[in-house]
């Protein structure tokens, strides 16, 4: 085969070369429309698959005891104690013992701790010297007076005889007027002396510190070697307090009451506090005070609320629910059967009612028949519902059994 004929083979027609390009521009179109075909199907997916609908949820409890069908009112808050205090030195010094640990039963007056006592101690050494001296100096003119007074007598007999001036006598008075001046001077700077050795003697005293009533160690706010004041002037090196004691006698409970329901509550009325560590336990108890002052942010009003019985069990700031009742609960009443759940938690659904019970993301719309007797703000579900089990708060109109739902925190 000669030159010709293979440039002849290597030659590309004109129609193949005009195929070939139309094919090119071709696939860039085709690569955007799956695109945008791609980009539609999700957008439809999106639109129409079901979304998790944002609930709030309560939590289903068991009635404590049957006192609780005679409740006017429930609320929730926390155990407080109203005698507690941090403990601190009257005085700056540097600890060099702490006798306490957290959890510690302490005595009214019991030693604390000891903060280093060598420089007052050196000051209540040196008040007690000058106190003695003045004293020693007081001692002196009393015997100086004692015997002016008589060579002032001796002097009067002999003028009466003739025997000396009365010049002398006179000297000899004088003399003990102004003794007698001089030792009511030198009582006044004993007395200052020992006032002195006094005030030498608190600030010993102060060295150690005591507590001030009888109760448990919650904290322990200091260590051996840190400085501790009264004062926050020293900055972060300087400890205010070396502990805190609380008494256990004087604990109670704080209940937030809404404004709109405070009405129902009156001082004195009994009540049952449940704590929610212990919640099948059920302390007696009673309003002591209805704080007058309300909370603008809440729109509440804060009842105290005192427990009847004393038990180690209850410490501060544990969460607790109290029903106000009507009559004093009866000793050993049954629990009726049941949950209590908010009464906005019960919808009606095809003339029933009905609740919407989370489990795993999900609702399960439950029908319950809620007891006739209202408690409080609740309502008692005889069956149907669990204790513990969580169920919606004021369900939306579009909520169905099976609806993903998205749990939030109840306000």
């Amino acid at each position: 085969m000669d030159n010709a004929e293979l440039l002849k083979a290597l030659r590309i027609e004109r129609s193949q070369r005009e195929a070939h390009d139309a094919g090119a521009r071709r696939w860039p179109w085709i690569v955007a429309g799956a695109v945008l075909v791609l980009a539609l199907g999700g957008a439809a997916w999106w639109w129409l698959a079901p979304h998790a609908v944002p609930v709030r949820t309560a939590v289903a409890v068991a009635p404590a005891s049957d006192a609780e069908a005679g409740a006017v009112l429930q609320a929730t808050g926390y155990v407080t104690a109203r005698r507690q205090a941090t403990v601190s030195a009257q005085i700056t010094g540097t600890l060099v013992a702490v006798l306490i640990e957290e959890g510690d039963h302490v005595a009214a007056g019991q030693v604390l701790a000891r903060l280093d006592d060598s420089g007052y101690k050196a000051n209540l050494a040196a008040a007690r010297a000058q106190a003695d001296a003045a004293h020693a100096q007081v001692a002196q003119v009393q015997s100086q007076l004692a015997q002016a007074r008589h060579d002032a007598q001796r002097l009067q007999s002999l003028v009466a005889r003739g025997l000396v001036s009365t010049q002398s006598a006179e000297q000899a008075a004088s003399q003990v007027d102004g003794l007698r001046a001089q030792l009511d001077a030198q009582r006044q700077q004993a007395r200052a002396a020992d006032a002195q050795a006094a005030v030498a003697q608190v600030n010993f005293d102060y060295t150690v510190v005591r507590a001030p009533f009888g109760g448990v160690v919650t904290t322990k706010d200091a260590q051996v070697g840190e400085i501790i004041s009264p004062l926050s002037a020293g900055g972060g090196f300087t400890r205010t307090g070396v502990g805190t004691i609380v008494d256990m006698d004087s604990l109670e409970v704080d209940v937030d009451v809404n404004e709109a329901y405070i009405g129902r509550v009156k001082p004195g009325m009994p009540a049952e506090a449940v704590l929610d560590a212990y919640p099948d336990w059920s302390i007696p108890a009673h309003v002591v005070a209805i704080v007058p002052t309300a909370d603008r942010g809440k729109a509440t009003i804060k009842v105290r609320v005192a427990l009847e019985k004393k038990d180690a069990r209850v410490v501060p700031d544990m969460g607790a629910r109290v029903s106000f009742l009507e009559q004093k609960a009866k000793a050993g009443a049954a629990p009726p059967r049941g949950v209590l759940v908010p009464a906005t938690t019960i919808v009606q659904r095809d003339g029933h009612g009905t609740v919407f019970v989370v489990d795993g993301g999900r609702v399960h719309q439950r029908t319950v028949t809620p007891a006739a007797q209202a408690y409080g703000d609740l309502r008692l579900l005889p069956a149907g519902v669990s204790a513990g089990e969580h169920v919606v708060v004021s369900p939306p109109p579009a909520l169905k059994d099976g609806s993903d739902v998205q749990t939030q925190k109840t306000p």
